[in-house]
């Protein structure tokens, strides 16, 4: 049996970035808050807690010292109500989130309707919006004429895929093209969920199994997870312990394992281990 790693795999640019922003200032100046994790990923959580830093679910559990935005970023209406409260801020939004951001506010300024493709629920998204401010919406549905402006401006969350993008942005013109005055559209989904996304596909084209590592609560890893369930048997786990040796009967001679963008080398590593062991 063969087990293979997709080519691009674990961590990304933003989220390697993102954890060493806030080791570094834990190690300077001591205990400190995320607001929400700072990646979706327990185990890089739990890590971090070693080092002092613990997570507030909202600002108002927060009394000074410093806070750090995680790499979704959040709205502008978080960062004025932190200044006010005089709480140094750590800023680890991702420079795809952060361009996102940019380009809702701008739209919005323009005078566009913002509709941004992706979960309505997600904390990067709630933050894009907050740039948005009336003027935005998040939908995976095309959203009625009667929401929108004679303007109308569409980006993506950055964990979706290119190819629901694609679709997404079709239906849009299909719907209502004919009614809107303007359209601009801005491929905001990062480099580096594309390539995850590509060497995962091509790897389970060549697999009789996928195996995805990550965190449930994480948008792109869930995305891997539903790509790769087209093309072949695929099973989702956290963690080593929860791959079913099972799974690995019958004709199975190709595992390929892929793990999304907040997934340590650590737990990839771990679940390599395990598959090699139930050979």
């Amino acid at each position: 049996m063969e087990i293979e790693k997709a080519a691009e795999i674990g961590f990304c640019t933003g989220v390697r970035r993102a954890i060493e922003m806030i080791e570094r200032a834990a190690a300077e100046i001591g205990p400190l808050h995320t607001l929400g994790p700072i990646v979706h990923n327990q185990q890089v959580v739990e890590r971090l807690a070693r080092f002092g830093v613990a997570v507030a679910d909202s600002l108002g559990n927060i009394e000074g010292g410093t806070m750090a935005i995680s790499s979704h970023g959040v709205g502008p209406q978080i960062i004025e109500e932190a200044e006010a409260r005089d709480i140094n801020i750590i800023d680890t939004t991702c420079p795809f989130v952060r361009r996102t951001q940019a380009a809702a506010k701008k739209l919005a300024n323009a005078g566009f309707s913002v509709v941004v493709f992706g979960d309505r629920d997600h904390p990067e998204v709630q933050g894009v919006l907050g740039y948005a401010g009336e003027k935005g919406l998040a939908t995976i549905e095309v959203p009625p004429f009667e929401s929108l402006s004679q303007r109308v401006g569409i980006l993506s969350q950055t964990t979706q895929s290119f190819s629901a993008f694609h679709r997404f942005v079709s239906a849009f013109v299909e719907a209502h093209l004919e009614t809107v005055s303007e359209l601009r559209v801005v491929n905001t989904i990062c480099d580096a969920t594309r390539r995850h996304q590509e060497a995962a596909l091509e790897l389970a084209r060549r697999s009789d199994l996928m195996i995805v590592v990550g965190s449930r609560s994480s948008a792109n890893t869930r995305r891997l997870a539903e790509l790769c369930s087209a093309l072949v048997e695929t099973h989702y786990v956290e963690t080593a312990q929860e791959i079913d040796p099972e799974w690995l009967g019958g004709h199975v001679e190709r595992i390929g394992v892929t793990a999304g963008a907040s997934t340590p080398d650590e737990v990839i590593d771990e679940v390599i281990s395990r598959l090699k062991l139930m050979q």
